[in-house]
């Protein structure tokens, strides 16, 4: 018969069990987006992959909704659930190195800043997100852009096998020989197909970077955004390297008279020889007179965690995003009317540069399909007070509704909303039909619905 009742469950799992009326039902709940509030019938805090498995059969047998909690950094909340089961996996945090390899083993609830402490002793690195808080579950079955995404690839490019705790309940251990058609999936369909108690990465030798941000007058974004698409195309691919506009935060070196103010910035990481690094940077350094920059050598570690502050957990967000293969001008038009007027300091627009090793990868070879374009749009409004969430959410979709038609059709999908779950062929673009072949052999009945969903 299985497990019937939540007191039965508990009695199950290693890790504990929350239910409504519990003294910390509301910390349990809780997700990185404060515009998300959500009342689950039961969040089970895995201790490992039986508890994992555990909360799969509940929920199937129940008929109840199943949320997987990796990072907690869903934008939409898909860390959470009405009425359902939370499987969450922030206390499976472990990260294990083998040096001689080159491989890192993960576990589902990890963060990026649990991955970089574990790594950089050893000098070696895998791409990882921009912020440290980041869950690297979440971030690779998406896809993974960061910093480091031309050199190495993207995050999921790096995959070498992963544990998956599929509908059945089943755990699976899958890489390209065992269970291929679900690792092709997992890599950058998201959470559709299971739940990934941990990864297993090649890493690559990457310890210290030279980078930082680089901030410039407002009547100067055109020359930037330009000269950052003449310039990427044909940059070395140790370059990782982002446009955006940013409201200047309270920073030792940025002028204190210009705190508050708005700016376009660069922000810089290259991962090659430091001999190299000047000339790498000078093409976007030298574009226009700089009000500030805090651009040097560092660890990667830190550039990853630089912009943590700005955004901490309880803010109120809302993204948008979109795939483009050239940033053509009248996309910047659109940009110079909607991005100075980004709302709040934690609120910003990146472009990141998805080109360089990214694009060595065939369409077909991994779920993550727009191979083809340079370019990763994410307008990301992130602020505290509730009371703006209306200004500040028409701020996104008015951005996005200008520059969309200058776009692809799809965007990456962890950039994505609630409210764009419409988008999925589109986000999976040639690989859609497979993964729904994927998805009804692996979860028929689609328990994994928590998301932005591929219907079986």
């Amino acid at each position: 018969m299985g497990i019937q009742t939540i007191e039965e469950l508990a009695g199950t799992v290693h890790g504990s069990v929350v239910k409504p009326g519990d003294e910390d039902y509301d910390e349990a709940r809780r997700v990185y987006n404060a515009m998300i509030d959500r009342r689950p019938a039961v969040v089970v805090r895995c201790a490992n992959a039986g508890d994992v498995m555990a909360a799969v059969d509940f929920a199937r047998q129940g008929g109840m909704p199943l949320a997987v909690r990796g990072g907690s950094h869903s934008v939409p909340g898909y860390g959470t659930c009405d009425g359902g089961v939370v499987a969450d996996l922030t206390g499976m945090r472990s990260v294990r190195v083998d040096p001689v390899r080159r491989t890192a083993r993960v576990e589902g609830g990890a963060t990026l800043g649990d991955l970089n402490a574990a790594t950089y002793p050893f000098g070696l690195a895998v791409t990882g997100g921009i912020i440290s808080t980041t869950g690297v579950g979440g971030l690779t079955l998406g896809g993974g852009i960061g910093y480091l995404a031309r050199k190495l690839g993207l995050t999921c490019d790096n995959l070498l096998s992963a544990d998956v705790v599929t509908a059945d309940g089943r755990m699976r251990i899958v890489n390209e020989k065992e269970e291929p058609d679900l690792f092709w999936a997992l890599r950058g369909g998201s959470g559709n197909f299971g739940v990934v108690t941990s990864f297993e990465f090649g890493l690559s030798p990457v310890k210290d970077i030279y980078g930082g941000p680089m901030l410039f007058e407002l009547e100067h974004a055109e020359a930037v955004l330009k000269r950052y698409r003449e310039y990427i195309v044909e940059a070395p691919e140790e370059l990782g390297t982002f446009p955006g506009f940013q409201i200047a935060p309270p920073l030792p070196f940025i002028p204190e008279n210009r705190h508050g103010d708005t700016f376009a910035i660069v922000v810089a990481c290259w991962a090659g020889p430091m001999d190299e690094a000047e000339a790498a940077l000078r093409p976007l350094r030298e574009v226009a007179p700089r009000v500030a920059e805090m651009v040097g050598p560092m660890p990667y570690p830190a550039l990853n965690s630089a912009f943590d502050p700005l955004v901490p957990p309880g803010l109120q967000h809302y993204w948008k995003g979109v795939f483009s293969t050239e940033l053509t001008d009248d996309a910047i038009a659109a940009h110079l009317e909607h991005g100075p007027k980004v709302p709040a300091m934690s609120s910003t627009m990146h472009i990141y540069s998805i080109n360089g090793a990214c694009h060595r990868m065939p369409p077909g070879s991994t779920a993550f399909a727009h191979r083809e374009a340079t370019f990763a749009t994410v307008i990301a409004g992130m602020w505290p007070d509730p009371a703006e969430n209306e200004a500040n959410t028409a701020w996104v979709r008015n951005y996005y509704d200008a520059v969309a038609p200058h776009s692809e059709a799809g965007g990456y999908v962890n950039f994505m909303a609630d409210d764009d779950q419409h988008r999925a062929a589109d986000n999976y673009g040639d690989n859609y039909a497979r993964l729904v072949e994927v998805k009804r052999a692996y979860d028929p009945g689609n328990l994994f619905r928590v998301n932005h969903n591929i219907k079986p």
